[in-house]
């Protein structure tokens, strides 16, 4: 009997100090953004209208595409979900920040920030694979137009877009549990204004070599292929528009594609710049305000792209104001 109890109280004892190591943090605290304490008021009447006008531009959007029949095909089918996507997105950092701003309550707790990290994840990189969506649609409306219809079926767009959310769900899920398992016994204090993946790792006390090597995979997988699909796809459309002998098809070519190509520009050119041209480990600042762009800005001025730039929204947009001006008092 004794033989059985003391492997049994050795096992217990490992779980017992397994449990106490990955638990000696509660909370974080979160630095936010540098900005001088006598200017928090103006940043905070700042950063909550941008997010109001994401969220209410973004919505715009996804009412135009719903109540407009002229919106339901594959282009604006992938654009309602990038709408939903940057909702999400921002809604994942931007109430906490501006809740910390106005509190000057900088804690998050352990399951917060871990629920954060997923979050983030999930809508990050779902966004770049809807984006790699739409430049496909946008190859085959311009290089092959006789064949749009056939090739880009609702079944197709459906099927892309099933796999970007359960892609996104899976990765996202894995590199959450890898985080999980990492003990925080030391500092908990995140210079950043959210719980921000990289910066949590360099806070553990565990060996993250997995995780990096993770982060390293999945970032070929999620943005780099993507990214390169991205840019096959231009290159096509590109050698396509050149082909075409009159000045006013090349015009009404850029004009299929461009505010995608606007968007595509903003997202990957601030994490290029993040993770490309990182910044000393002795000062953060600009990682943070790099990040402040595609959190924030990136989302916020996509409605004002496909809104001003876009004939078919605008369109849309005047059909729903002279509806509701007509309607009988």
């Amino acid at each position: 009997m004794h033989i059985l109890i003391f492997p049994l109280k050795i096992w217990a004892k490992k779980k017992t100090m397994r449990r106490e190591n990955q638990s000696c943090i509660s909370e974080f605290l979160l630095l936010g953004l540098p900005i001088p304490p006598g200017q928090q008021g103006a940043f905070f009447a700042l950063f909550l209208g941008m997010y109001l006008t994401t969220v209410l531009g973004n919505l715009l959007i996804l009412l135009l595409i719903r109540l407009d029949s002229r919106l339901h095909t594959p282009m604006y089918f992938f654009l309602s979900h990038l709408a939903l996507t940057d909702i999400s997105f921002s809604s994942v950092t931007a109430p906490k920040m501006l809740m910390n701003m106005q509190t000057q309550d900088q804690s998050i707790s352990y399951t917060g920030c871990i629920s954060q990290v997923y979050f983030f994840l999930f809508w990050g990189d779902l966004d770049s694979l809807l984006l790699t969506s739409m430049a496909y649609d946008r190859y085959v409306a311009i290089c092959h137009p006789l064949h749009y219809t056939t090739i880009m079926s609702h079944s197709l767009c459906v099927l892309l877009v099933i796999v970007s959310w359960v892609q996104s769900c899976t990765t996202a899920l894995l590199h959450t549990l890898l985080l999980a398992r990492l003990s925080f016994c030391g500092d908990n204090t995140v210079r950043h204004f959210f719980c921000d993946l990289s910066t949590l790792l360099k806070l553990s006390s565990s060996d993250t070599t997995v995780n990096e090597l993770f982060i390293l995979t999945v970032g070929v997988v999620v943005i780099t292929l993507p990214f390169i699909c991205i840019l096959v796809s231009y290159g096509r459309i590109g050698a396509t528009i050149l082909k075409v002998p009159s000045t006013q098809g090349i015009c009404k070519a850029l004009s299929t594609c461009g505010s995608h190509l606007s968007v595509v520009s903003l997202y990957y050119g601030t994490i290029i710049g993040l993770y490309f041209f990182p910044s000393s480990n002795n000062s953060n600042n600009k990682d943070v305000i790099v990040a402040v762009l595609y959190t924030l800005v990136t989302p916020m001025l996509n409605p004002f792209i496909y809104s001003l730039r876009n004939r078919d929204m605008k369109g849309a947009l005047g059909n729903i104001l002279s509806r509701g001006t007509c309607f009988p008092r």
